[in-house]
């Protein structure tokens, strides 16, 4: 029955990032945003809903060392999921998906937008790691740099031009209508939400079961399989925006929602928790830096973001496998 319900939460959350990507690009052209802007910011914190009620519940309902541990496993998850695999997935897309007959030799993307992204994540997570190494006493002045961080981010980008980038796809709650009304586009990304929310959550809840059934520690867990189930909207989200051809969309979703899970989450995580990164949480965090450092050197340099540089993101997952096969 388990596993029966692993399948049936997966359906579930691909069926609702299918309709999530098609009711957000309605709400951006709505706002009169850019295609970066639904990207970065709707898409992205609207699909990390899920990966962000486990460290917040953990924290605030769970009891003892162990509720902190999930909590801070979670936390430093998500953005290591987000930087290799979720571009590995996206990359990988990319190269088996043709536009117009053929094949990517580089990612369509706005430039301006993806370094923007990975900037900010290499700078706010990069504080946010060695405040859980070295710093004690100013632990909540960085927490407020991190919030105050992603206020900016989210200025900056909801303050670049809009304007509409290509046709869309006909509104799913409203297909016969050329120009639905801002309600039914608000209702259909809500219910798309609920959709992703549920289904994270009972992926989690089946997860947590095989995972005590092979005897995994609570802090694996945390850092690796509830990240998988629940980074699942970005990675269906931009697997759907590839096989589009918007790649900017998908690449934006996952940068956006590096940069909220880096800042906001870990900000939570330093008020409430000890925040006291161990040594695979330490090698989690600099593999999801290398990971994502690696493609912002490369699209400073050359200009352009590869498949095959996202593709080779996956290196650091296995890395990240490897390190904690030999650590327990």
């Amino acid at each position: 029955m388990t596993y029966l319900l692993l399948v049936a939460s997966l359906g579930i959350i691909l069926l609702s990032a299918e309709i999530f990507t098609n009711g957000v690009e309605w709400l951006g052209k709505k706002m009169n945003l850019s295609e970066g802007a639904v990207g970065s910011v709707l898409a992205a914190v609207g699909t990390a809903l899920p990966e962000t009620m486990i460290p917040v519940i953990a924290i605030l309902f769970g009891s003892g060392d162990m509720a902190k541990e999930v909590g801070i496993g979670a936390i430093l998850g998500a953005p290591f999921m987000l930087s290799t695999l979720a571009l590995a997935i996206t990359g990988i897309a990319a190269m088996i998906w043709k536009v117009k007959g053929k094949s990517r030799e580089s990612m369509f993307i706005d430039r301006h937008v993806m370094t923007r992204d990975l900037k900010f994540f290499l700078i706010v997570y990069s504080v946010a790691v060695l405040s859980g190494i070295f710093s004690n006493g100013f632990k909540p002045l960085v927490a407020v740099f991190l919030v105050l961080a992603y206020g900016y981010y989210v200025y900056k980008t909801l303050g670049c031009e809009g304007g509409e980038c290509e046709a869309l796809n006909p509104l799913y709650l409203a297909k016969k209508n050329p120009d639905p009304a801002t309600p039914i586009v608000v209702l259909q990304v809500a219910l798309a939400l609920v959709g992703i929310v549920i289904g994270a959550h009972l992926f989690v809840q089946e997860i947590e079961v095989v995972a005590s059934i092979w005897g995994i520690p609570a802090f694996i867990l945390s850092l690796i399989i509830a990240p998988i189930a629940t980074e699942l909207p970005e990675k269906f989200n931009s697997v759907i925006w590839v096989r589009q051809g918007k790649d900017t969309l998908a690449l934006g979703n996952i940068t956006g929602a590096m940069v909220f899970q880096s800042s906001i989450i870990p900000a939570i995580g330093i008020i409430l928790t000890p925040w006291e990164l161990s040594q695979l949480g330490i090698i989690c965090a600099i593999l999801a830096i290398a990971a994502a450092g690696t493609v912002f050197i490369l699209l400073k340099l050359k200009g352009e973001i590869k498949p095959l540089t996202l593709a080779f993101n996956s290196i650091f997952y296995l890395i990240f496998v490897g390190a904690v096969i030999a650590i327990y």
